[in-house]
């Protein structure tokens, strides 16, 4: 904001070297020098200053109207003609020629800042900058006809011939580059930067297309309507019309959206070929290349397919990672790990008989649907809701809290449980089985004893009773 400080002193000054010179001064007066400072060139010139002091008017009706402006400057045919204000500067012909009230404007090159009335604090440099602007204020242009229907906007930057040409009321605007937000009629806080960057953005007038950023030659160069749409890199976002709150980086990346809102693509070629599809991600060169028409896809490193809700991560599939631990994630998106540590845990005691509820269980065959697994393959696992009905923790439950899947780690607890438990049972059979062994074989070797005694006791009896049998007796023959 000018200060009243700052310009008295200047008056102040030039008062005080005035006066000086006014005391020497030459004889003849130079050449278009006049009272209180102010210099007149051309038919018409200053025609009309009275108390006015240190304007120069050079060329035929410049600085025309100006009674007690001050601090004008006006060079070229009718430049500030209908000026009546203080400290503006027009240089070209026709130059600010229609302003009357506006302050502390420049304008330089023909016809720049032509129709300008009220508007304040504008800088134009080129032929027809600011052509039409009447009332806007601080708008800063550089460039032929940049900003050329702007009339009451305010705030705007271009630079770069044609740059916001076709603006009227739109606010906030920064156009760098040839023809950069050249349709953009009254859509607010755009920023277009290269050539042709937001070309047709709000070229129907309907102010929808506001807080757009765009970087790089043709970076979302056909968007009309879409809003809150970032586009960093040569022909990103090229084809993008009405969509909102995408973001693009990289050449070509996201290149043929049309209708698509709410996509991020960072990379070169990332979402490439993306033309409605909303609500996707994708990250790194080419990411999500096959993502057309799809919602909801999210690519990091990969180039995706084009089915909606999934998510491709490169890079991670036959890549072995020892020592590790398996991710998961909740119904919230959240990527964690396990942990085992007692460290982050309270109450730890036996399982005991708690999972007896895996024999309750019932172990299927499926195949999944075809939206999910279009091959079909065979499936061995459990139904969730099957789950449920025997031990509702064991079940991963979605957003709206229905059975989605089973939490097979803690299966796979019960049935180490259960293992164990057997194992047990089994060692103590075996304990007894080697016990009872022991047992036979001890008895069976008493028992051999025994019969080894009885057998070493009847054997004597045997030959006691041989020794005691009577001799065989001869039968005499009288015969």
């Amino acid at each position: 904001m000018k200060t009243i400080a700052p310009s008295i002193l200047i008056i102040l000054s030039l008062v005080c070297v005035a006066l000086p010179l006014t005391a020497q001064a030459v004889s003849p007066s130079p050449d278009g020098g006049y009272p209180g400072g102010n210099t007149a060139e051309g038919s018409s010139a200053l025609l009309s200053c009275t108390t006015g002091i240190y304007n120069n008017a050079i060329g035929i009706y410049s600085l025309l109207s100006v009674t007690t402006g001050s601090f004008n400057t006006g060079v070229g045919a009718g430049a500030l003609l209908a000026n009546t204000a203080d400290e503006n500067t027009a240089t070209g012909a026709g130059a600010l020629l229609s302003n009357t009230t506006g302050i502390e404007n420049t304008a330089n090159g023909a016809f720049a800042l032509f129709s300008n009335t009220e508007g304040s604090f504008n800088t134009a440099t080129g032929e027809g900058a600011l052509l039409s602007n009447t009332t806007g204020t601080q708008n800063t242009v550089n460039g032929t006809a940049a900003l050329g229907f702007n009339s009451t906007g305010n705030y705007n930057d271009a630079v770069g011939a044609f740059a916001l040409f076709n603006n009227i009321s739109g606010s906030g605007n920064n156009a760098f580059g040839n023809s950069a937000l050249l349709e953009n009629m009254v859509g607010v806080d755009n920023t277009a930067i290269g050539d042709l960057a937001l070309l047709n953005n709000d070229s129907d007038g309907t102010g929808t297309a506001n807080f757009n950023t765009a970087v790089g030659s043709g970076a979302l160069s056909a968007n009309v309507n879409g809003g809150e749409n970032t586009a960093l890199g040569v022909d990103t976002l090229a084809n993008n019309n009405n969509a909102d709150f995408l973001t693009a980086v990289g050449i070509d990346a996201l290149f043929a959206n049309t209708t698509g809102s709410g996509n991020t693509a960072i990379g070169s070629g990332a979402l490439a070929f993306n033309t409605t599809g909303g609500g996707n991600t994708a990250l790194g060169l080419d990411a999500g290349s096959n993502v057309t028409t799809a919602n909801n896809v999210i690519c990091i490193g990969a180039a995706g397919n084009n089915v909606e809700n999934s998510c491709f991560i490169g890079n991670i599939f036959g890549a072995t990672s020892s020592n590790g631990v398996a991710v998961l994630i909740n119904s919230n998106g959240r990527l964690g790990t396990m942990t085992s540590s007692a460290r982050f845990k309270d109450e730890i005691k036996p399982m005991d008989n708690a999972s007896e509820a895996l024999f309750a269980l019932k172990p299927v065959t499926f195949r999944y649907k075809k939206g999910i697994d279009p091959q079909g393959i065979p499936q061995l696992g459990l139904v969730a809701e099957e789950v449920e009905a025997v031990n509702p923790d064991l079940v991963v439950r979605d957003k709206e809290g229905k059975p989605y899947s089973v939490r097979y780690d803690q299966v796979n607890a019960m049935l180490l449980n259960e293992f164990l438990k057997e194992h047990r049972k089994v060692e103590e059979q075996q304990a007894t089985i080697t016990q009872l062994k022991q047992d036979f074989q001890s008895r069976i070797a008493h028992q051999q004893k025994q019969i080894e005694a009885l057998t070493a006791g009847l054997q004597k009896v045997s030959a006691q009773l041989e020794l005691n049998k009577p001799a065989p007796q001869t039968v005499a023959n009288n015969q």
